[in-house]
Formats: C-alpha cells, structure tokens, sequence
C-alpha cells in the first residue's frame, strides 16, 4: 500500500515514534508499504519552525535527509494537485491538510492522519 503521511504523523515516525499507536508503527513498518511525504509537509515544517511552533522544532532540511535515507519518497506539490484541491469541500481551513488530501486522492494514495477535521474527507483518507 502507498501510504502519505500528514505532516504531524510524518514528525511523529521521525522523532516521536511513541506519540503513534503500536497498530500505526506496525503499518509504518510493514515492508509492503511504500511509505511517502509530500514536499508540502517540508514547506509547512519550514513556515512553522520559523514561527517558532514548540511542535515543529525541528530541522526541515535535516528531516528531508533523514527520510529519503530511510526509504520514504518525496511526492512533490504539482499544478495537478494543486487545482485538484478546487474540487474539495470545505471541510477543512488548513491548507496543507488540504493540498495532502488532494495529492492523495490525484495520485490514490492513502493519506494517514490523526487528524479529525481531514478524516471527514472519506475517499483516500485514513484516520489513526
């Protein structure tokens, strides 16, 4: 399975593998799944690090390194996407979560969140 992770899942496998759920770390690990992150989740680390967000302390370009040592591919943001995201309802404000949804559902990914408000997306998005 392609699976996209949200950006604070994407944290939380990165440095905080305890903050997952040992049912998220077991489908993190799984060797079948291709484990993905969007160029838009560096982006909103990058803008939130320097708004200085005690949940994003972190190094963005540290993180990128770190992931695709690790196997996780970069999905970057396209025109594709980025029109796509037109076509969502208005079920979330954040538009970060909101290009992941759309990038998911261009691509059929599934996108994992912990994240309430995006899991009402339904098609494409799974709540852990």
């Amino acid at each position: 399975m392609n699976l996209l992770l949200d950006t604070h899942l994407l944290l939380w496998a990165a440095s905080e593998p305890k903050k997952l759920s040992a049912k998220t770390r077991a489908l993190l690990l799984a060797p079948a799944n291709q484990l993905i992150f969007s160029s838009a989740s560096l982006w909103e680390i990058s803008i939130k690090n320097g708004l200085e967000r005690s949940d994003f302390n972190v190094d963005p370009r540290r993180l990128w390194r770190m992931l695709l040592v690790n196997g996780y591919r970069e999905l970057p943001v396209t025109s594709e996407h980025a029109v796509a995201v037109n076509e969502l309802p208005p079920l979330h404000k954040d538009p970060f979560d909101r290009i992941l949804v759309a990038q998911a559902r261009v691509e059929g990914l599934t996108l994992l969140t912990s994240d309430k408000a995006v899991a009402k997306y339904g098609d494409g998005v799974r709540k852990i």
